[in-house]
């Protein structure tokens, strides 16, 4: 049922989303130089790499590492990257990924291939086994703010309770997250 309902609402986002992602491709392109998607190497269900998509927000000279490992990120933004991060629309192109079932609406955030510590330690728990999300139980409980092994407790947490009534409780406390610009710091 989660796989069939991510499918028909991935398709539906990105019907009703078509004009927005146009527009916001269009302002990434004339804001800066660089392609309009950043592609980067994460890692999905049981421990495999795929690529996930994103607008670009950082400049295309910036190091391939979690944000919050730059010293002075702010400094490696585009004119309207901090604008996109802070509104979550830099995420839309995540769609596709849904789509495709390399991502779930709700699972823990795909690491990137070099959190070698965050994947380990997903591992350890047995959360590498769930498909990776556009949101999560740990997103909507800090996102940006959470130390590492805070957040593989609250992966933890929704492996043992994950259900689809659960997931739409998630999502829906996603939107209001977003809606109040919450827990994002760059």
């Amino acid at each position: 049922m989660k796989r069939l309902f991510d499918f028909i609402m991935s398709i539906f986002l990105l019907v009703i989303f078509s004009v927005p992602i146009l527009f916001v491709a269009l302002m990434v392109k004339l804001t800066s130089r660089g392609p309009v998607l950043y592609w980067s190497d994460r890692v999905g269900k049981n421990n495999t790499i795929f690529r996930m998509p994103k607008f670009r927000t950082m400049k295309i000279d910036t190091p391939a590492v979690a944000t919050h490992l730059l010293t002075n990120p702010d400094r490696f933004l585009t004119p309207i990257g901090k604008f996109l991060r802070k509104s979550s629309l830099d995420e839309l192109p995540q769609l596709i990924c849904i789509l495709k079932g390399d991502m779930s609406f709700v699972g823990p955030r795909p690491a990137l291939f070099n959190q070698d510590d965050l994947i380990a330690l997903r591992t350890q728990k047995g959360v590498h086994v769930l498909t990776p999300g556009l949101t999560g139980w740990a997103q909507i409980n800090g996102r940006d703010e959470l130390p590492i092994p805070v957040k593989v407790e609250f992966d933890e947490y929704y492996l043992n309770h994950r259900s689809f009534a659960f997931d739409l409780y998630t999502i829906l406390l996603t939107v209001l997250k977003v809606i109040r610009k919450e827990g994002v710091q760059h």
